[in-house]
């Protein structure tokens, strides 16, 4: 059962059309992945599934309802939760205070959830006390993350999780996302980092310039010589 579904959306910048009329669903319990070069439009896609958009055409619904006019704290009421682009944590408030704020459509908390929070990153429980805004990228990532995590998220959208990260801290992350996806999360992924992704996805997409150019699964998607080229790096020979 599709548990999102985007059907025919533009979304448009003025008299720019960024989006043009796209159209892709999402599994329950898949891993989706958005990939495309800078300005092909994956953010706009994503901010308009999230609510921080809307689109001037088309469709999306979530578990049968249509959301397209809704805003983004209904959404998250309903189990969408957005990790945006460049982590957007709080850089006065500790590293609890953010998580706290992840957890503010119930009236406290879950203790179980924060818990599972610090399983999945140590790191967090290690500077509870500490300002996030003196974190590392990477522990700044790991808090963007767990803070959406306290939303009990459904559907989790996560927007370039690898930006600006060493390998390493880069494995961690997808990982780790691997495992939020094991214990029944679904995840809608927007990476340029294509072989991370794709290696970690059920299913993915690639959009060039507001529209939809390919489309398969994971493996298909990391075997096709237009992607190996364009997003791996590789010399394809003809």
């Amino acid at each position: 059962m599709s548990l999102l579904e985007v059907d025919d959306i533009e979304v448009r910048y003025g008299a720019i059309r960024a989006i043009k009329g796209i159209s892709f669903h999402v599994d329950e319990g898949e891993v989706v992945a958005l990939l495309g070069a800078n300005g092909a439009g994956k953010t706009t896609t994503q901010k308009t599934v999230s609510g921080m958009m809307r689109p001037s055409l088309g469709e999306i619904r979530y578990d049968g309802q249509r959301i397209d006019g809704l805003p983004a704290h209904e959404l998250i009421h309903l189990g969408i939760c957005h990790v945006p682009e460049g982590r957007r944590v709080f850089p006065m408030m500790t590293v609890r205070e953010n998580l706290e704020m992840g957890a503010f459509r119930f009236k406290r908390p879950d203790p179980q959830i924060l818990a599972r929070v610090f399983e999945l990153f140590p790191r967090l429980q290690e500077r509870i006390g500490q300002h996030a805004g003196t974190l590392s990228g990477g522990e700044q990532q790991m808090l963007a993350i767990g803070r959406a995590l306290m939303g009990k998220p459904r559907l989790l959208l996560l927007d370039e999780p690898s930006m600006g990260l060493a390998p390493l801290i880069v494995r961690q992350i997808f990982s780790i996302v691997k495992q939020i996806n094991s214990e029944g999360v679904t995840v809608l992924i927007v990476e340029q980092n294509a072989a991370q992704a794709l290696a970690l996805a059920d299913r993915g997409y690639v959009l060039e310039t507001g529209e939809l150019v390919l489309s398969g699964t994971g493996q298909e998607l990391l075997s096709d010589d237009r992607v190996r080229a364009a997003y791996l790096g590789e010399e394809i020979s003809s």
